[in-house]
């Protein structure tokens, strides 16, 4: 028998994020050929429904479109999508903070384990994980009969090719909504009008190196000029630089970038292992000892003040 796969859209400002392609690619290892459903929960969410129809493996896209939907509270969104996930085998989410604050309460409701960060597929229901930081991977297997409910982590899948469009179906579920959950506002801490740190083919970091707050408009300006995202190290966040959702690290943000340009960061193993799937590596860093220089495909040993505006030159 065929597994039905559903897949839960991550999605703002009217676009998807690239992190559903990415669940796309992991669902058509666990069943090739099968297609996958993905579920879009919005207000208004119409163009969003139309961009997860138009990637490859999508079976069909189900739309829950409601006025509490509009911002994406996962003590909302949680009670809806177990009322759905009845119907399925297996249920992914993305391994972004959107997923990671969504999944457990969907696994929760559904009274199953959840599988945390699942990078790779080995079979039908055996899956691996990294634990330790990334200094170990974990294999993971569900017993038959148990509903799948994971986390994708999306570093380590591609994300799929558009294909032929699906259809786009509206559902409703009958899920009572809580009410002692609600949104107030969102803010963004920097990210301004620059890529999404997650989905970034070019992220600029820096560490504790940059020095202040102040100091981090230089990456800005080279970020600007490369259109790239920009992250930093714990460090950097804990010192006050920079604002928390610009963390890359184990407990940050994991990420794949084709390209990754580290300035004046050390290379702690938390933020080693947030990047160890990026493309290309670029370490710049005055302490020729720093264990970011083990892992980088290039590395520079210089000031990261002098280096940054001799790049910034060469890019014109």
């Amino acid at each position: 028998m065929t597994a039905k796969i559903l897949i839960i859209a991550e999605h703002a400002g009217g676009r998807l994020n690239q992190s559903t392609a990415r669940c796309l690619a992991c669902a058509s290892q666990i069943s090739p050929g099968a297609g996958a459903d993905v579920l879009v929960a919005g207000s208004q969410c119409g163009a969003v429904a139309a961009e997860a129809a138009a990637l490859a493996g999508v079976a069909e896209v189900l739309v829950i479109d409601r006025a509490e939907n509009s911002a994406p509270v996962a003590a909302v969104l949680a009670p809806q999508i177990a009322a759905l996930a009845t119907a399925y085998d297996y249920v992914l989410g993305p391994s972004t903070t959107f997923g990671k604050d969504l999944m457990p309460r969907v696994a929760a409701l559904l009274r199953v384990g959840q599988v945390s960060d699942l990078m790779s597929v080995e079979g039908p229901r055996r899956f691996t994980r990294p634990v330790y930081a990334g200094n170990a991977i974990q294999s993971v297997e569900v017993p038959e009969g148990t509903r799948v409910i994971a986390t994708v982590r999306t570093a380590s899948f591609r994300p799929v090719a558009a294909g032929a469009a699906a259809p786009i179906r509206g559902v409703q579920v009958g899920a009572a909504l809580p009410t002692h959950t609600r949104f107030i506002e969102l803010r963004s801490g920097g990210g301004g009008e620059r890529p999404d740190l997650q989905t970034a083919r070019l992220v600029i970091s820096g560490g504790r190196g940059v020095g202040s707050e102040a100091n981090f408009r230089i990456l800005y300006q080279l970020a600007g000029k490369m259109g790239a995202a920009v992250g930093a190290s714990r460090a950097a966040v804990d010192a006050g630089f920079v604002p928390n959702d610009m963390q890359v690290g184990q407990t940050g943000k994991i990420i794949a970038p084709e390209l990754y340009m580290a300035f004046g960061i050390s290379g702690a193993i938390q933020h080693l292992t947030g990047i160890k799937d990026a493309g290309l590596i670029v370490a710049v860093n005055k302490d020729p000892e720093a264990p970011i220089f083990q892992i980088a495909d290039i590395g520079l040993v210089g000031d990261l003040f002098q280096v940054i505006p001799e790049l910034e030159k060469r890019i014109g």
